[in-house]
């Protein structure tokens, strides 16, 4: 009984940070007013994802199935983070979507309407807590979710 509270307690915790993190990035977008990027927004994927998996998990504790989803979920969180963090230190290129290619446009209307709906550059920070990027708070969130992901998984394992 034990063990289902910890796993319980765990898809609440879960749920409760995937909530804050969207409506933070959504009030940091539309409140705040600092435009997201490309790659900010795939980021908040995985975090609507792990709310589902959460409710599910919730509604079926005995089943470890959804802490293996929650630990691929924020694996693949990890790596698009890191990836973008990358970018923003200039340790990868930058990723095609975030770069807007206007050369190609030959029509001067064409051109104008895509110059005004340029996104924000990935390489570039608009916005920081405590001095960390947001992409840097993501790669640090899903380290930390998917330490605490595998460390169940692992004890699971030895309690068979």
């Amino acid at each position: 009984m034990k063990k289902y509270l910890l796993i319980k307690n765990f898809y609440i915790f879960i749920f409760i940070i995937s909530i804050f993190t969207i409506l933070s990035a959504l009030y940091i977008e539309n409140i705040i007013g600092a435009q997201p990027c490309t790659l900010c927004k795939y980021q908040r994927l995985p975090y609507i994802l792990s709310i589902f998996i959460c409710l599910f998990g919730l509604k079926n504790v005995k089943n470890n199935f959804w802490i293996y989803l929650i630990a691929i979920t924020f694996f693949l969180s990890f790596l698009l983070s890191g990836y973008h963090f990358g970018i923003e230190n200039s340790i990868f290129p930058e990723f095609s979507l975030c770069n807007v290619d206007n050369l190609s446009i030959l029509d001067k209307e064409l051109l104008l309407q895509s110059l005004s709906q340029v996104p924000q550059n990935c390489k570039d920070v608009n916005f920081k807590v405590i001095g960390l990027s947001l992409a840097t708070i993501n790669v640090l969130i899903s380290i930390f979710i998917l330490i605490i992901s595998i460390t169940l998984i692992r004890n699971e394992k030895k309690n068979r």
